[in-house]
């Protein structure tokens, strides 16, 4: 039997989550506990360290599974695409609470208060999860949070019909190992978003979105197929043209794929 990859399994220093027993070797098997993010955005570290490599990120409202807590992380998995790692216990709270919409804006604010004079609490990203409580105007209060432009909203099963019109959106965002975020997002964070607006599901990693997606022959290639290298992945918006998050740039940028390819496998 292959070993389990660390990425996706919900086990650390003989721990292990108890719907894993009989498939993983572990000396205890225990429940996760349901929490939830409550920071507008919460990094995924490989270790339980502030300073431990960034390797994906928790939106706010996503679910997070618990296993233990140490050093003030968190140590559990998220429940949107199954990545583990550790994150700020701060950053998390229960009982989870279900979302009513997500955010459709690339990104938005949230108030303190129904007014856009008010202090901004936070900076919410797209595909951020919240729970709507009450209304005023144009503002909904957002539970855990504060005041959120309605129009930036969209309820919970809406989703964009052009995936790759989403991901255009990313233009010009930073490049950022392990971000997911409006403000810095890598490249396979850019694929994963953009499909996640659109109400499409698909792993974190390259490599599992390769593995994910059906092979396409060279000939057939048309916008919004996937492009990828060894540990890169890349958004056709034609045949010849692409749009990636990526370190060359360091920057989400649309370049000629002969280019890309040119350089990334000189």
């Amino acid at each position: 039997m292959s070993a389990p990859d660390r990425r996706l399994t919900l086990l650390r220093d003989g721990l292990a989550d108890q719907r894993l027993e009989g498939l993983v070797p572990a000396q205890r098997f225990v429940a996760a506990t349901p929490m939830q993010a409550s920071a507008p955005i919460a990094s995924i570290r490989k270790a339980p360290a502030p300073d431990a490599e960034q390797e994906d990120q928790l939106a706010f409202g996503e679910r997070f599974d618990v296993l233990f807590e140490v050093e003030g992380f968190a140590f559990g998995q998220a429940r949107r695409d199954g990545y583990v790692g550790y994150v700020t216990s701060d950053a998390l709270s229960a009982p989870v609470l279900a979302p009513t919409h997500r955010v459709s804006a690339l990104r938005t604010y949230g108030f303190s208060e129904p007014d856009i004079k008010s202090a901004i609490i936070g900076l919410y990203s797209l595909n951020a999860l919240v729970t709507v409580e009450a209304r005023e105007g144009r503002f909904v209060r957002v539970a855990r949070s504060g005041w959120f432009i309605e129009a930036h909203l969209a309820p919970i099963g809406r989703g964009e019909d052009d995936y790759v019109a989403v991901a255009e959106r990313f233009l010009g965002a930073p490049y950022q190992w392990g971000g997911r975020e409006s403000l810095g997002l890598d490249c396979s964070a850019l694929v994963q978003q953009a499909l996640a607006a659109c109400n499409r599901a698909c792993p974190r990693d390259t490599d599992l979105q390769r593995e994910f997606f059906p092979e396409v022959a060279e000939g057939e290639r048309r916008r919004g197929d996937l492009v990828f290298w060894k540990g890169h992945v890349a958004i056709l918006l034609d045949p010849e043209t692409i749009l990636h998050a990526n370190a060359h740039h360091m920057a989400t940028a649309i370049e000629p794929l002969a280019e890309a390819v040119a350089r990334i496998e000189a």
